[in-house]
């Protein structure tokens, strides 16, 4: 029991949040008399929030750096704009036309960048101007109206599924493959970490705790691809999602690149004194989410199968908010892939479940405010405990 005690202790920020997320499930589980694990409702949960997440991850590397980037919502309007008039207006070819939109995310990166980084401007500004700038390009391009109906192949790219190589009728079994390849990886990679850590003598677990967590993690991981597989499968936005976890989470723990960002968010003045280029690691920060909102803004048109003027709106803040309630600190320096991730699948099983149940958009903002000021007072009382 000692054991589990100094556990969670130590993992306070991971074992909270995906706590809360499993406390929040449950609740709307109830409240919704099930309907919030229906096959059909989990697809819509992933389609509805896949570029909230993709958001996230690109956020939660800016936040680690002691920055903020409230710029994200209005670039995915302004990238969702260029895709409409390239694709729509002059027929330029979907694949061209996405390759053209996420270098323009990357130049928006780039123009921001090196306001934060070079010049010196604090990124609350730079970012608030960029809100502005791109919000009024957007309704430039658009000329105030909304384009549609994009290409059905770019519309896949937030509709579509992973086709059944099996070609299995009433369950997809491509899907049922693929969860348990990812479960057999993850098992791996779990031994393989543990069987380090006892050669370099370091503490670890009991080997039952290892077990039992990976029994629920294993158990977890399949019961949602089945759920999937009931539906239509493995949508490409979690494909794209996935892909992204692993990128990055190999990045932030298994690289010098990874290892820079933490230490310049953590202490950017000994990190400069170390001979870490912080310049140079908060510009690629900013390049990088101005790729990833680029994505998002290609999900996001694609989703709508429109570009519209008033895409995007607030969700600079839910990005935001999925980071800091993903364990991220506000000072720098703190913070995890995988929490952003289970962060904004705290906000989006609260979205979803919310509306469920007939919570008026109002009570819905309010109850988001609130969650989001807890988690970031949690953060402030564990810093000042400690």
């Amino acid at each position: 029991m000692q054991t589990i005690i100094h556990l969670f202790r130590n993992n306070l920020r991971e074992y909270g949040m995906i706590i809360a997320l499993v406390l929040i499930t449950g609740l709307f589980w109830i409240l919704t008399d099930g309907v919030t694990f229906t096959p059909l409702n989990l697809t819509n949960l992933i389609l509805q929030n896949g570029f909230i997440l993709v958001l996230a991850v690109g956020m939660v590397l800016v936040i680690i750096t002691g920055n903020i980037d409230l710029s994200v919502g209005s670039v995915v309007a302004f990238i969702g704009a260029i895709a409409g008039v390239l694709m729509i207006n002059h027929d330029v070819p979907v694949w061209l036309a996405v390759v053209l939109s996420i270098l323009a995310g990357a130049v928006i990166g780039v123009w921001q960048g090196f306001w934060i980084a070079y010049i010196g401007i604090p990124s609350f500004i730079v970012t608030l101007a960029g809100m502005l700038i791109f919000r009024g390009l957007t309704l430039y391009l658009l000329n105030g109206q909304s384009l549609a109906p994009f290409p059905e192949s770019f519309q896949n790219i937030s509709g579509g599924f992973l086709p059944d190589l099996f070609g299995g009728s009433d369950i997809h079994i491509l899907t049922l493959v693929f969860s348990a390849v990812i479960s057999l990886v993850l098992i791996y990679l779990e031994f393989n970490r543990r069987k380090t850590q006892l050669q370099y003598k370091f503490e670890v677990v009991p080997v039952w705790i290892t077990l039992a967590k990976l029994a629920i993690l294993v158990f977890v991981i399949n019961w949602f691809a089945y759920q999937l597989a009931l539906n239509e499968g493995m949508p490409m936005v979690l494909v794209i999602v996935l892909f992204l976890i692993v990128i990055y989470t190999f990045i932030m723990k298994n690289t010098v690149m990874g290892r820079h960002i933490y230490a310049t968010g953590g202490n950017k003045k000994a990190a400069d004194l170390s001979g870490i280029k912080t310049k140079r690691v908060v510009f690629g920060v900013f390049v990088n989410n101005g790729i990833l909102a680029a994505l998002a803004g290609l999900m996001f048109a694609a989703r709508l199968n429109s570009a519209t003027p008033a895409a995007g709106e607030m969700l600079e803040l839910d990005a935001i908010a999925a980071v800091f309630i993903g364990g991220a600190s506000m000072a720098g320096g703190v913070g995890t892939v995988i929490g952003a991730i289970v962060g904004g699948l705290v906000m989006g099983v609260m979205n979803n479940g919310m509306s469920l149940i007939g919570i008026g958009i109002d009570w819905q903002q309010f109850i988001k405010g609130m969650v989001l000021l807890i988690a970031v007072g949690f953060d402030v009382y564990n810093k000042n405990k400690g």
